[in-house]
């Protein structure tokens, strides 16, 4: 009987301290996982602010770049018209007036699209696909490139934060194709399925052989790809990069989606 009062007294004792271990265990595990999931929300945070001083810092330099090339130019032909202006010539004189009032009413017009541009929440009141046609007008001014802009389907917004990821890698992807691709036409298409977003931006550079770097993770690319991928899986998007040489690249980022219909 005293045995048996025993063993079971060990039993529970047994029972005890295994249920303490478990709960113990328990907690450690719920409270790494709390802890992973609190930093994985900063970063997230870190993330969308550094997004949106890149987005910033890009729409000072298009402004800058713009009323260099454009604004400047005008008003400088405006100058001109008013310093060669002659009191003696009518028929010139009338033309250059006339002249100067289109010059001028474009510079204004210019202008005003300018500041809708300094307001920095211009991404998320504006939508991702404005925003896009924006940049694209950009580059199309230059005069260097061929733009494309093709939307397939009914347009819908995106969380706001997915749109000014989205829109940032759309920034670096057109950054890189003017600085490294020696291209002449841009071609991006966004297409909006009911459950899929898929944005794909090609140009016909130089290309290069990527058949040799994994796309896995995208190591042995630059830093500037690697972060457009790790931007991409942030929001839980597809990123894909294809290449060969002289034969262009393609970007495509596709999007998983649930409409409240």
């Amino acid at each position: 009987m005293t045995f048996t009062i025993i063993a079971a007294v060990i039993v529970v004792i047994f029972l005890g301290i295994l249920f303490l271990v478990m709960m113990i265990y328990y907690n450690s595990k719920k409270n790494k996982m709390l802890k992973e999931k609190l930093m994985m929300q900063s970063q997230f945070k870190n993330e969308l602010l550094q997004t949106q001083l890149e987005i910033q810092e890009q729409t000072f330099k298009n402004i800058s770049q713009e009323i260099h090339d454009n604004i400047g130019q005008v008003l400088s032909l405006v100058k001109l018209n008013i310093n060669t202006m002659d009191s003696n010539k009518p028929l010139p004189l009338q033309e250059k007036i006339s002249n100067s009032r289109t010059l001028i009413s474009k510079a204004i017009q210019d202008l005003r699209d300018l500041s809708k541009s300094l307001n920095t929440d211009y991404v998320i009141e504006q939508g991702l696909m404005r925003s896009i046609e924006y940049e694209l007008e950009m580059i199309r001014k230059t005069g260097s490139y061929d733009i494309e802009f093709e939307a397939n389907g009914k347009a819908y917004r995106l969380d706001r934060q997915q749109e000014l990821i989205i829109f940032r890698i759309v920034q670096e992807i057109l950054h890189n194709i003017i600085k490294h691709a020696k291209a002449s036409k841009i071609n991006v298409t966004a297409s909006f399925e009911p459950e899929i977003f898929m944005l794909a931006i090609a140009d016909n550079g130089d290309g290069f052989d990527a058949s040799k770097i994994g796309s896995e993770n995208y190591e042995g690319f630059g830093l500037g790809i690697r972060n457009m991928h790790n931007r991409a899986k942030m929001i839980d998007a597809d990123f894909k990069l294809t290449s060969s040489l002289q034969d262009g690249t393609t970007v495509t980022l596709t999007l998983p989606i649930t409409l409240n219909l």
